[in-house]
């Protein structure tokens, strides 16, 4: 009787992980957190080590790695994995659409997927159970990949469907996942990934499950060919598939002319980054699976299928130098200068190069050809070196023993990657921290940009930011392009900014360490200036979310005698150096963490953040576990799908107004 008691509970259990692993997996709906879901686990995993007789062949644990591999067997594809032919132009896909018509003598509907940037696999099913992954290959044969594959919770081990049949699809990580991944791998000295398919692909090359399902690595189904059922069209098939338990991308299209075709791909070519995961383009089939067969393939590809693909987000270049930027607290900054070349639709010329300590990771030298990648970022960055490339004449980059710009000899921390710029006169710091002072988010000065920072700094107007507030605006009209109402203009912004929000001045301050949050917090912790200056780093660190590296820098801030001059200077002019702003304890948001994604309507999301604030709320631009509720606008990012996944609650923009009120 104890063992049917014990049956019927791991059947129990066994029935809520696969609804739960459907709710996040297939449906981007998690209804629990990870925690509760690690608990029904491990009671599982225990109780299969005590009765294994009762453990089922299809037992979620079997996801969580077997014994390590010791090598990958080659098997033979039953049915090629033949590659796909590129498009990179709507003329090219006016082409394939010609040959098509040709071909068959007749239009033809198209069936249109995102092409999902990760590693091709097959799958084979039999009397309902997956018995074998293998990767691509050379298209004919490929690597036995299937204890792997079983770690990937997306991948159904038991499927309904009792007839032999073969899945194909793209192994996939996550944005989110890599990143993590890549934090993982430098805090152990190794080497991070490229990008997030280099990721999937050394991943399912892994010996040991155990690891690959720490990896965390997803699926996306396109493909199926049963013994028995028939589907007539692409679109029917991944119905089958998505039936069947196998993830399908969403993002997918019938098209009936060629026009529509082309508006989709430039659709996502646009949309692309939104994603939590990486795309290089639109896969454009031939709908209907006779037409398939009557066009056939090539030795190579089907020619009913093509892929079209986005601009390169990748390219290689050669490094022509290397120069060293300062920032606003001195950071010495490598940035490559390049031979200029075409990526992601723009010309690129620089890519920055982080910290020596990076240039030494990467091993690069002027001279060397390099990868290049945009991949969503503004600013460009150098990923690989071509070292097979090199002819000898390379040269070695070295952090400088100087300043570049005021000369003053450069320091380094121990515990810190980054060179500095100790002298806080340095020409380009000044600019660098006025700019930093005037921005939106510290004292919000609008019209002090850089080109009039560089003017006023370069002819001694203006020596720190407090001299900001002693211009007139005779003084600004000899400036090129300032006329006399924009001089006014611009001298009204400066002293309007007297009054700017507490948090707003110790962030325009720019002690190191010290980010939009510290200062939210450090201004809800303090009454003034004068307070926090008094603070001892033991009270600094105590304060939460602040700790000892960040409480460190405050403190060595507010013992340089030139700083508490210069914050005594902001004073004398009438700059508010105190906590005015009532922050409305009671109400119901008061402490809860938003996240804000898209359009408002009636807000911008600056103002909805200083209303969120004012009710005792936090605001962050990242997604977290410890985000509270994510407002969502029109047109809304990434963010949402991240949201959906972590189980975070969302609120309309008329919700969370009503949540002030109450």
């Amino acid at each position: 009787m104890e063992k049917d008691k014990i049956k019927k509970r791991m059947d129990e259990l066994y029935k809520l992980i696969n609804y739960y692993d459907e709710k996040y997996y297939i449906e981007n709906n998690p209804v629990i957190t990870d925690e509760e879901y690690d608990k029904i686990m491990h009671e599982l995993i225990l109780l299969e080590q005590q009765y294994p007789d009762l453990a089922r062949q299809d037992s979620p644990t079997r996801r969580v790695g077997g014994k390590p591999i010791e090598q990958f067997e080659t098997v033979r594809h039953e049915i090629p994995m033949l590659s796909i032919d590129n498009t990179y132009s709507d003329e090219e896909i006016k082409e394939f659409d010609r040959r098509i018509r040709k071909l068959l003598g007749r239009t033809a509907e198209y069936f249109l997927e995102l092409k999902i940037d990760g590693v091709a696999v097959s799958l084979i099913y039999e009397n309902k159970t997956l018995v074998r992954g293998a990767t691509r290959g050379d298209g004919f044969q490929g690597d036995d990949i299937t204890q792997n594959i079983k770690t990937i919770r997306d991948i159904p081990l038991i499927v309904v469907n009792d007839e032999k049949f073969e899945v194909r699809g793209e192994v996939y990580m996550s944005k989110f996942d890599f990143e993590r991944l890549n934090r993982d791998k430098l805090k152990a000295g190794e080497e991070p990934f490229a990008n997030p398919r280099n990721a999937a692909a050394g991943s399912l090359k892994l010996l040991d499950p155990k690891e690959v399902a720490r990896r965390r690595l997803r699926f996306f189904s396109y493909a199926g060919f049963f013994q028995k059922t028939n589907p007539s069209t692409q679109q029917e098939t991944l119905n089958i598939l998505k039936n069947l338990g196998f993830p399908v991308n969403p993002h997918r299209k019938l098209a009936k002319t060629i026009d529509e075709v082309i508006e989709f791909c430039h659709q996502w070519e646009s949309k692309r980054h939104q994603l939590d995961y990486a795309i290089d383009g639109i896969v454009i089939k031939v709908n209907n699976i006779r037409d398939q067969e009557i066009l056939g393939s090539t030795s190579k590809s089907p020619r009913w299928m093509v892929a079209y693909k986005f601009p390169a987000e990748q390219a290689t270049t050669v490094i022509k130098d290397v120069i060293v930027q300062v920032g606003r607290t001195g950071t010495l900054t490598p940035v490559a200068i390049l031979e200029p070349v075409h990526l992601a639709g723009t010309t690129v010329s620089r890519a920055s190069l982080h910290n020596f300590d990076e240039i030494k990771r990467l091993d690069v030298k002027i001279g060397d050809r390099v990868f290049v990648e945009k991949a969503g970022e503004i600013i460009p960055k150098v990923v690989k070196v071509i070292k097979e490339a090199r002819t000898g004449k390379e040269q070695d980059i070295n952090p400088p023993e100087k300043c570049p710009v005021c000369h003053n000899p450069v320091v380094k921390d121990e515990d810190e990657v980054a060179y500095r710029c100790p002298n806080v006169s340095c020409p380009a710091q000044i600019k660098e921290r006025i700019l930093h002072f005037a921005s939106r988010r510290a004292m919000n000065i609008q019209g002090l940009g850089e080109r009039i920072v560089n003017v006023l700094v370069d002819t001694g107007l203006v020596k720190d930011y407090a001299d900001l507030y002693f211009l007139q605006p005779q003084q600004l009209e000899q400036i090129e392009r300032m006329g006399e109402i924009s001089s006014k203009k611009l001298v009204d912004n400066i002293q309007a900014s007297k009054n700017a929000p507490f948090a707003g001045f110790i962030y325009g301050l720019g002690i190191r360490h010290i980010g939009e949050r510290a200062s939210e917090i450090l201004a809800e912790h303090f009454s003034d200036i004068d307070e926090m200056a008094k603070a001892t780093e033991e009270q600094l660190a105590q304060i939460p979310d602040i700790g000892q590296v960040a409480a460190r820098s405050i403190k060595e801030f507010f013992n340089n005698p030139a700083n508490i001059k210069l914050i005594q200077k902001l004073k004398e002019v009438g700059v508010s150096t105190k906590q005015t702003q009532v922050i409305k304890k009671a109400s119901k948001i008061a402490g809860k963490k938003f996240v804000i994604t898209g359009t408002l309507k009636n807000f911008s999301r600056e103002e909805m953040k200083t209303e969120l604030k004012k009710h005792g709320a936090r605001v962050s631009d990242n997604i977290s576990k410890e985000t509270d509720y994510l407002i969502v606008g029109e047109s809304p990012g990434s963010k949402l799908e991240k949201a959906r996944k972590l189980g975070i609650p969302t609120l309309s923009e008329d919700e969370v107004l009503e949540m002030m009120k109450e």
